[in-house]
């Protein structure tokens, strides 16, 4: 499975056109207090850690570990055997391919990541909450990019109680969605910069970070 799935949050580099959908209707003022809320926690988060498991559109699963550093650094490392590693070191987001021995890099400002790990983040530009959805125990938000329509939704989901981000959804289109749940997300020490900076790393034998 590849990343070019995960941080469009992630990777647009695919392509896949999306139906330009028409103007949505005004947020509700509950629905508008959630998204305030969801912003003050996201902007609230510093240095955090956990596990993620990733699903595609066909089902298929693949697991690692995540790490957050705000503003502008996350870094995903793949589970063996895949070889897989995707950080962005708040300029670049970079994967590298250990078992290929692979490596790409493209500005983290032309992926829609960009605006989560911005150090203020602002839904009311040219990334729109466009839906705000609701039960007992969760809320999500989805996200549209106003400007650029093709690269699909993103859709954040919530706890309410107590407030705290459990996953995401990316849909671009037939078959290149795919979602993200994070598992045991907690606060850790920061690590050092060169933690995220993989883009001058050497792809090599898989195994490792």
């Amino acid at each position: 499975m590849r990343v070019a799935v995960i941080l469009t949050l992630v990777i647009s580099l695919v392509g896949v056109a999306v139906s330009a959908a028409p103007p949505p209707p005004a947020l509700s003022a509950g629905d508008e207090a959630l998204v305030q809320r969801a912003i003050a926690y996201l902007e609230g988060l510093s240095s955090d850690t956990g596990r993620f498991e990733q699903t595609d559109a066909r089902g298929r699963m693949i697991g690692g570990a995540f790490y957050l550093q705000r503003p502008g650094k996350a870094r995903f490392d793949y589970d063996p055997p895949s070889g897989l590693m995707v950080a962005s070191d708040g300029k670049e987001v970079s994967e590298i391919d250990r078992r290929l021995k692979t490596a790409h890099s493209v500005p983290l400002a032309s992926l829609p990541i960009s605006m989560f790990l911005a150090r203020d983040i602002r839904l009311d530009r040219g990334v729109r909450v466009v839906q705000v959805t609701h039960d007992a125990s969760t809320f999500t938000l989805v996200a549209r990019d106003i400007h650029h329509p093709g690269q699909g939704e993103m859709a954040l989901t919530f706890t309410t109680n107590p407030l705290a981000l459990t996953g995401w959804t990316v849909n671009q289109g037939r078959n290149t969605s795919f979602t993200v749940r994070l598992i045991d997300f907690h606060p850790s020490a920061p690590r050092e910069e060169s933690f995220f900076e993989i883009r001058n790393q050497r792809p090599g034998p898989a195994g490792g970070a």
